[in-house]
């Protein structure tokens, strides 16, 4: 066998990479990660935490204003800092890249703090023209926010320079209509922006039930977002006040302080040297895998983002753990796609788990759907008619239920245990005789019509 300089070479320190660097390290081998940015990849450092942080502060603009009905005297001028929210955020990023860095090490994993590329099928060339050897290399660099080619398109920004603004602009139109476009759009308009949201077609957050989503489109517009559907972008000019003026094809221009691109994210494969080992890419430039996340070179192997399978962080982790258990533990791992539960935490958030109705007619054929839709406590008192909607789908001849689709407040965090039963297969007639904790949001559940 020939000698290597490793026994893995992990190019990203994501999720996936760092959890496949470490518990290959664990395992008992030589292990690199090489890193061009920071530790955490794109969840910590510029995605799900920070984010949800921000998700947290803008709730807060609705907190206040319905504490008043639950006796607080809350000010109405209650001033909202941005610079502070932002640097106690950046500063929770900072502590979670130590944290990541801290475990990589002191599992005896190698931190290169450079970028990496493929030379060769068992061969890898850092950034200063350093050359390391591995008998396996993987792949774990994730993918970046997809800019339209567009006039004028230098003028946007993304969600990676969302977390470092000078202050939240007063006018700002978002592109796109997916999960990380509703969730900056709840947390601008929170903050006290007006938001548009442009989007080439008439449906939001493809993919999720349609009743859900249509919910979020009523309950959205009735707080004064603005949406502008079957729009493609023409151009942005910067105008002499430095005000953007977007002008977009089926709609009048819109005169913006800032304008964001959210149109999907690509992975990030372009000059990664695949080429030099044979490694082939799909139509959208995602790394092709096999049911191993082997590529289609046998030293090569790719997990996470840059598969463009699911692209969820805990789907990341599962796979990195599952490579590395494979490679240099015990064997037998695998990551089961099904039945993934996932979550848009956008004001107010909605979550999903298997089938939607639509899938499950398609699939099914007979389906049974059973739904609660009704204002949760706090709303009633706050004097809010924002309404919750909980929808569970069933097959009609098993009772088995296929698919829970949840919109209102908390239901990420509830979705989560739902998932298990749907998962574990179970059936309505399971739910039925399952006894309401009440007076829970959560209850609803067991007591669908």
């Amino acid at each position: 066998m020939p000698d290597f300089d490793y026994d893995l070479f992990v190019i990203g320190a994501g999720s996936g990479g760092t959890r496949a660097a470490r518990v290959s390290a664990a395992h008992g081998a030589r292990v690199a990660v090489a890193e061009e940015y920071r530790v955490g990849g794109t969840c910590v450092i510029r995605g799900c935490v920070p984010k949800k942080l921000l998700v947290y502060g803008a709730h807060f603009a609705e907190d206040l204003r319905d504490a008043r009905h639950f006796g607080w005297d809350v000010p109405d001028d209650c001033n909202f800092h941005w610079p502070r929210l932002r640097d106690n955020v950046l500063k929770e990023v900072d502590r979670i890249n130590q944290a990541y860095t801290t475990t990589l090490e002191s599992n005896g994993a190698e931190i290169i703090h450079q970028r990496a590329t493929v030379s060769g099928p068992n061969e890898v060339t850092l950034a200063d023209g350093t050359r390391k050897t591995a008998k396996t290399i993987l792949l774990a660099v994730g993918a970046h926010p997809a800019v339209p080619e567009c006039p004028g398109h230098e003028h946007g920004i993304t969600s990676n320079e969302a977390f470092h603004l000078e202050a939240i602009p007063k006018r700002i139109l978002i592109a796109g209509a997916g999960y990380i476009a509703n969730e900056f759009a709840g947390v601008f308009h929170q903050l006290g922006a007006h938001v548009i949201l442009m989007n080439r077609t008439k449906e939001i957050l493809r993919g999720y039930d349609l009743q859900i989503r249509d919910r979020l489109l009523q309950i959205s517009m009735m707080k004064g977002l603005e949406f502008r559907f079957d729009a493609t972008f023409e151009g942005i000019e910067k105008m002499e006040d430095g005000c953007l003026k977007v002008n977009m094809a089926n709609h009048e221009p819109a005169i913006v302080d800032m304008v964001m691109f959210a149109t999907g994210r690509k992975p990030n494969t372009r000059g990664l040297g695949l080429e030099t080992a044979g490694v082939e890419l799909d139509e959208m430039g995602a790394v092709k895998v096999d049911g191993d996340n082997r590529t289609t070179c046998a030293s090569i192997y790719a997990v996470g983002d840059v598969t463009n399978r699911i692209q969820l962080t805990p789907v990341a982790i599962r796979e990195g753990q599952a490579f590395a258990d494979n490679m240099f533990g015990k064997g037998g791992a695998t990551v089961d796609y099904d039945c993934v539960p996932s979550a848009v935490f956008s004001h107010p958030p909605l979550a999903g788990v298997g089938m939607t109705e639509a899938e499950a007619r398609q699939k099914l054929g007979s389906v049974k759907v059973y739904s609660s839709d009704f204002r949760p406590m706090k709303n009633v008192l706050a004097g809010r008619d924002e309404r919750a909607l909980y929808k569970m789908v069933c097959d009609g001849e098993t009772d088995r239920v296929v698919g829970i689709h949840m919109i209102g407040p908390d239901v990420p965090e509830i979705i989560q245990t739902a998932a298990v039963a749907v998962k574990a297969g179970l059936t309505k007639a399971q739910f039925d005789a399952t006894v309401a904790l009440h007076p829970t949001m959560a209850e609803e559940l067991v007591l669908l019509k």
